[in-house]
C-alpha cells in the first residue's frame, strides 16, 4: 500500500472564547491555515486533490460547507474540492485519516486535512438549538451530557478531586514553559487581528494558560455539574477560536516534488465506546492502533491525550500502563485550548514538531469523542 506522509503542518495561535479571535470568521480563519501550508512547501495549490476540514458546529458563518468555502478563500483554483466533516472533538484527526486512506489507496496524490472553530462565533450547541434526542435512542441508552459523564468516569475510576486539579495545574504550568522555550514558535501562523482601541496586532502566542493556576486556586472553583462532585471550570477543557491543518501525500509524490517529509502515517483507529460514559474511548482506540501498528505502548516516545476533561487522560494512563512523563509534556486543552474542530490536527502538529525537536521516532494522538467514539493516529519522524 502506498505511503502516506505529512509534509508540512501548522495552526494559528488559539484564542480564549471571546478573545484574541472573535473578530475573525471561521472561515477567513481556515483560510489562512490553508495558505501557509503551501507557502511554506511551494506546492501549486491547483495540484491539491481535495481539502478536508472537520468542524463541530456548523451553523451560521461555520455551515455551507466551510472546507469549500475557506479553499476559494485562500485562492485555491475552483478544481479543487472540499469537504466538512464531524466527528466531534476528533474531526479533524478523522480528516487526517480519511486524507491519509484516500492516498494510501491510490485515489489521491496531495490532501489537506485540518479543522476550525470559533467558540466565540458560534457557541457549542448552536447548531442543534431546542432539538432533543430521539425516544428511541433514549429508550436504548442514558444520553447526558459530558459533564455529566465526567462525574461517572471520576466515581468509576475513584479519582479524586485533589488529583483532578494537580493534573489541571501542571497542564498549565507545562504550557508556560513550552511557549518560554519556543516549543510553539514554528508551528503558529501569524494572525493579524484588530484590537478595541482600532490598532493591529499579530496574535501568535496561545492565549489560554492562566499564570497562578495552582492546585490551591483551583481547589476554590465551584463545581460545574453536580453540587457534590469534582468538575470544574479550572479541571475541564477551555472554549477556544482556531484552525489548523496538515499537508499529506504519497512518499513518491514527495519525492518527485523534492520535499523532505517530516513524518509518515504508521497506523490509524477509530472506535465507539459507551455513549454514557462517553469520554473512554481513547483507552480502546489506543489499543487498536497500537495492536494495527505492531507496537507497544513503551515503544512510542510520545504522546498526545486530549484534555476534555482531566480524568480523561488520568485514567487514560491507568488503563493503558502509560508513561506519565510522556504524556502532553508541553500542556493540553485544559490550558491551551480546546477549538473543537481544530484540536485533532492541533495536536498533531504540536507532536511532529516534538518528534523533531527532541529526536523521538514514534508519537502517538488519540480523542475522546461526543457519544461515545475515538480515534488514534500513531505517526513516525522520517530521518
Amino acid at each position: 500500500m502506498t505511503e502516506v506522509v505529512i509534509v508540512e503542518g501548522v495552526r494559528t495561535a488559539v484564542g480564549r472564547r471571546k478573545g484574541m479571535l472573535s473578530g475573525y470568521r471561521s472561515d477567513e480563519l481556515a483560510a489562512v491555515v490553508l495558505d501557509e501550508l503551501v507557502k511554506r512547501t511551494g506546492v501549486n495549490k491547483a495540484e491539491v486533490d481535495d481539502v478536508i476540514l472537520g468542524c463541530v458546529t456548523q451553523s451560521g458563518e461555520q455551515a455551507g460547507n466551510i472546507a469549500r468555502t475557506a479553499a476559494l478563500i485562500a485562492g485555491f483554483p475552483i478544481h479543487v474540492p472540499g469537504v466538512t466533516i464531524d466527528r466531534q472533538c476528533g474531526s479533524s484527526q478523522q480528516a487526517v485519516h480519511f486524507a491519509s486512506q484516500a492516498i494510501a489507496s491510490g485515489d489521491m496524490d496531495i490532501v489537506i486535512a485540518g479543522g476550525v472553530e470559533s467558540m466565540t462565533r458560534e457557541p457549542m450547541f448552536s447548531n442543534i438549538r431546542e432539538a432533543k434526542p430521539s425516544e428511541k435512542l433514549t429508550a436504548k441508552y442514558e444520553i447526558i451530557n459530558q459533564g455529566l459523564s465526567s462525574e461517572r468516569m471520576v466515581e468509576k475510576w475513584n479519582l479524586t478531586r485533589e488529583e483532578l486539579d494537580q493534573y489541571s495545574s501542571e497542564s498549565h504550568t507545562k504550557a508556560f514553559e513550552a511557549i518560554e522555550n519556543g516549543h510553539f514558535t514554528k508551528e503558529i501562523v501569524p494572525v493579524d487581528v484588530q484590537l478595541k482601541n482600532g490598532d493591529t496586532m499579530s496574535f501568535t502566542i496561545d492565549e489560554g494558560p492562566r499564570e497562578g493556576s495552582t492546585v490551591e486556586v483551583l481547589g476554590e472553583l465551584k463545581t460545574v455539574f453536580d453540587e457534590n462532585g469534582t468538575i470544574t471550570a479550572g479541571n475541564a477543557s477551555q472554549m477556544s477560536d482556531g484552525a489548523s491543518a496538515v499537508l499529506l501525500m504519497s512518499r513518491e509524490k514527495a519525492d518527485a516534488l523534492g520535499l523532505k517529509p517530516k513524518v509518515r502515517i504508521v497506523a490509524r483507529s477509530v472506535t465507539g465506546s459507551d455513549p454514557t460514559l462517553m469520554l473512554t474511548g481513547p483507552i480502546e482506540a489506543t489499543k487498536k492502533v497500537l495492536l494495527k501498528a505492531g507496537l507497544t505502548i513503551d515503544e512510542i516516545d510520545t504522546y498526545e491525550v486530549n484534555e476534555a476533561f482531566a480524568q480523561v487522560p488520568l485514567v487514560w494512563l491507568k488503563e493503558v500502563g502509560a508513561n506519565p512523563e510522556k504524556l502532553n509534556p508541553d500542556g493540553g486543552a485544559i490550558a491551551l485550548g480546546h477549538p473543537l474542530g481544530a484540536t485533532g490536527t492541533k495536536l498533531l502538529v504540536t507532536l511532529m514538531n516534538r518528534l523533531e525537536r527532541t529526536g523521538g521516532r514514534y508519537g502517538l494522538l488519540s480523542i475522546c469523542e461526543g457519544m461515545g467514539m475515538a480515534n488514534a493516529t500513531i505517526i513516525e519522524r522520517i530521518e
